[in-house]
């Protein structure tokens, strides 16, 4: 996962940091936070499966947490991070008796959650530590738990042009949907589906409604593997 060292310096200034790169899209990162899980909690509704726990895997400063229960109306989160800082920051804004955080050094998976979230993680790891933070994933889930996995699409050049823009993501090396399939099937986990969200900026906002058609093509700047460990996995 991301060198503590590198997320540390980026755990106060995160925000604006993200905010200088994804800004020619014309949205900040709650559209794309909130679009990212309602585009999850439509797919889980349409396999009826409702998560009660949720892993947070490389949950920076911890801006997903508050749509886990918004939206997939969770009970208890999880989130993980190797930035200590980072894991301070989501304490101090988002912590809560039912919403924790804690470093991956101190983690150790208990094949108990109902559901992982990874969030343009895995582009920031080094290739030859993807299989271990995967493994790990796959090692916290129940049986027949899910995976949702969230990445930049190097096939959209406006995710490449993003990515130059921010500077934790100049040197990270991208996934592209086939190798994260691949990587995840590796660890155990079935890829039920590929999905693909975020195609138009606000600029062509009126086209979104054509998202939920297009979300097969590889199109969007990010895409969504849905995977699920096996039911006699424990």
């Amino acid at each position: 996962m991301n060198k503590p060292s590198s997320f540390d310096e980026y755990a106060v200034d995160y925000d604006a940091a993200l905010a200088q790169g994804i800004k020619v899209s014309g949205e900040d990162k709650t559209y794309f936070a909130h679009g990212r899980v309602a585009w999850l909690a439509r797919r889980l509704e349409t396999l009826q499966a409702r998560p009660a726990s949720v892993l947070d895997f490389g949950c920076g400063t911890g801006s997903a947490t508050p749509y886990f229960y918004k939206l997939l109306s969770v009970t208890a989160s999880l989130g993980l991070d190797t930035s200590a800082k980072s894991i301070e920051v989501a304490r101090q804004q988002h912590g809560s008796d039912r919403a924790r955080f804690d470093t991956l050094a101190a983690y150790k998976p208990a094949s108990s959650m109902d559901l992982a979230f990874c969030n343009g993680v895995f582009h920031h790891i080094p290739l030859a530590e993807r299989a271990g933070a995967a493994t790990i994933i796959y090692q916290s889930l129940r049986p027949g738990g899910w995976l949702a996995f969230w990445e930049n699409n190097p096939w959209n050049p406006g995710t490449r042009l993003v990515m130059r823009r921010i500077p934790f993501d100049r040197d990270a090396i991208p996934l592209t949907p086939p190798a994260a399939g691949r990587l995840m099937r590796a660890v155990g986990f079935e890829v039920v589906r590929t999905d693909f969200l975020f195609v138009f900026p606000r600029l062509l906002g009126w086209f979104r409604p054509l998202e939920r058609l297009l979300c097969r093509l590889p199109l969007g700047a990010q895409y969504q593997l849905l995977c699920r460990k096996s039911q006699n996995d424990r």
